[in-house]
């Protein structure tokens, strides 16, 4: 008979002395000090300590089994509860005050030798982690991460029930819609030719559940983006769908900041301000040189303008002659140590960013610079000092360029990696910031027109309406995205619900009408029928979890990622098919390039 659990491992205490149980679980470590054997016994829930003394057992068989175990066997326990001596009690254990004398044990399966321990934090390669996952998902580290993922997306749903939010499903085989990314296509067994797409997001049905009328929705969402992978991506994730009728961006903002107010409170104990802080787009990108800063430390950049033209430093001034050039300067506290060579590590970083080099000045006084390019300002030393707020000891950088938008992004870069050499990115903190008023349009050089920065079926702000086709690039749209320890966590908007209006963002961005109706036509027909206002946003659930999680990539904390070529060690996905499913679809395969085989 199989001997089923009658507790975990990881719930017995001091008050369960004397009882007999029975666990269930794996060999976390085992062993053998002379005829007593210690087996530490694992499942999700904890660990316990098992005691076989094989010359007072009641089964002498006891002795054989203990040595036929191995880490990773799945086996059974029953015995009695006792306390352990005082000096051998583990504090560091939920269960190390007591352990179990073992009477019986049963071996339900043995395991090989691993491909690596899954007892602690596993070293091993990414890639033999994946192939390997079933056992990766055995250790703490991950299991503690899976535990937290269920627990978010309990707390997720716990909140938007209790605030009046449909939990409503999507389809998952839609028609395709040009969203950015490309589709993945689903081909048709049924209908030769044709094919469904698996959704980058469920952004048109739920609009037209707010046409529906059910004005409260959320929908915990699998999406689907063939693009490349990268630490914060997968080709499919999951996302917290949500949208609103009748609302206008506050609401929307305020319902997104209770909502992740409760998941902290009720999943790490944290608090979180009541208002997260606001930027605009301009702000965010002229301090931070970037829509994803980072406040989880200050360090904000500032304009070298002013102090351009008492210098000497033609190189500077080349930029300001420019319309829209700019210089933006970042000063780095006590860092005047920085050797050339770090100094050199951030204007590589600089230059990722189509910088063309990164200036730099070291504070000696009050009124005195040295090094770099300080010879070019010794005129104006003390102005730049007093003006940038620097100090003695302290590192000035600038990068300057005929773009204004091409000196803060690179100075953001250098932000950003300063940031993390200087450790002031404290995994254990979480600083929100929304990023608002975001261009409505930007224009594509390449293909030279204007198209949609984030989606076609974004409100513009009402004061652009009249003159939006005159000035496209000046139009700020209803946008917002959250924004946690630099990361996008969330992007929304409010939308457009009137369809002549959106015929005219259509037109803005050369979306030609017919393909418009081709491929839109059921929800602009559906805005002909009262379509409310409304708008939503739509948090990444993989995302936030690592970041609570204090983690880099969210593969760890997906129970089955794909690896960073979008593919999967462990069931060798994607594969082949026989030709017979072919022939069924219809499908006839190209000769594969061998770059790609």
């Amino acid at each position: 008979m199989l001997l089923k659990r009658t507790i975990d491992c990881g719930s017995l205490r001091k008050s369960d002395v004397g009882r007999n149980v029975i666990l269930n679980g794996w060999v976390n470590r085992w062993r053998n000090h002379g005829g007593i054997f210690f087996i530490n016994l694992r499942d999700r829930y904890g660990i316990t300590q098992v005691v076989v003394d094989t010359e007072t057992a009641e089964a002498p068989e006891l002795a054989a089994i203990c040595l036929q175990l191995r880490n990773e066997f799945c086996i059974a326990v029953e015995g009695a509860v006792r306390p352990r001596p005082a000096d051998m009690v583990n504090p560091s254990m939920d269960t190390g005050e007591i352990e179990v004398l073992a009477s019986r044990i049963e071996i339900f399966n043995k395991s090989e030798v691993l491909p690596f321990q899954v007892d602690e934090e596993s070293n091993a390669s990414e890639e033999l982690r994946l192939k390997y996952r079933y056992l990766d998902l055995r250790s703490q580290a991950m299991q503690d991460r899976i535990k937290l993922r269920s627990e978010v997306t309990f707390a997720v749903r716990e909140w938007m029930t209790s605030n009046g939010f449909y939990e409503i499903e999507t389809p998952t085989f839609i028609r395709s819609t040009p969203e950015g990314a490309r589709d993945f296509l689903v081909p048709s067994r049924l209908y030769p030719g044709k094919f469904y797409a698996l959704p980058q997001s469920p952004q048109l049905y739920k609009q037209l559940l707010m046409v529906s009328g059910f004005d409260k929705y959320f929908q915990i969402a699998r999406c689907y983006r063939d693009e490349d992978s990268r630490g914060d991506r997968q080709p499919e994730f999951t996302q917290i769908d949500i949208e609103m009728s009748f609302v206008d961006r506050e609401d929307v903002l305020s319902m997104t900041e209770g909502l992740f107010n409760y998941i902290f409170k009720k999943t790490l104990n944290h608090e979180l301000p009541p208002q997260f802080t606001r930027l605009s787009y301009e702000q965010a990108m002229e301090l931070y040189g970037t829509d994803k800063p980072d406040l989880r430390f200050e360090l904000k950049m500032q304009d070298f303008a002013p102090y351009v033209q008492d210098g000497d430093f033609q190189a500077f001034k080349d930029a300001l002659a420019h319309e829209g050039g700019g210089v933006k300067a970042l000063v780095v506290k006590g860092r005047a140590d920085y050797s050339r060579k770090q100094i050199e590590e951030l204007e590589a970083q600089a230059k990722i960013y189509r910088a063309r080099g990164m200036a730099w000045m070291k504070v000696v006084s009050g009124t005195a610079m040295e090094g770099g390019v300080s010879k070019f300002f010794a005129n104006n030393a003390a102005q730049i000092i007093k003006g940038l707020e620097a100090g003695q000891g302290d590192l000035i950088l600038v990068v300057a360029d005929v773009k204004r938008s091409v000196a803060n992004t690179a100075l953001g870069a250098v932000r950003s990696k300063l940031g993390r050499d200087l450790n002031l990115c404290d995994p254990k903190k979480f600083e929100f910031v929304w990023i608002v008023d975001f261009p409505m349009f930007e224009f594509n050089e390449d293909e030279n027109r204007w198209e949609a920065a984030h989606h076609m079926f974004t409100w513009p702000q009402e004061k652009y309406h009249a003159t939006m086709e005159q000035d496209p690039g000046s139009v700020k749209g209803d946008l917002y995205d959250l924004v946690l320890n630099g990361f996008e966590l969330a992007s929304g908007s409010i939308r457009i619900h009137d369809c002549e209006l959106q015929k005219r963002i259509f037109n803005i961005v050369g979306f030609d009408s017919d393909e418009a109706e081709k491929k839109f036509g059921f929800l602009t027909g559906a805005f002909k029928y009262g379509a409310p206002p409304h708008g939503g946003i739509a948090p990444g659930l993989d995302r936030l979890v690592m970041i609570m999680a204090g983690l880099s990539s969210i593969k760890d904390v997906i129970a089955f990622p794909k690896n960073s070529f979008a593919c999967s060690p462990m069931d060798d996905c994607p594969g082949e098919v026989d030709q017979k499913q072919l022939d069924e679809l219809n499908i006839v395969i190209k000769a594969v390039p061998k770059d790609v085989q």
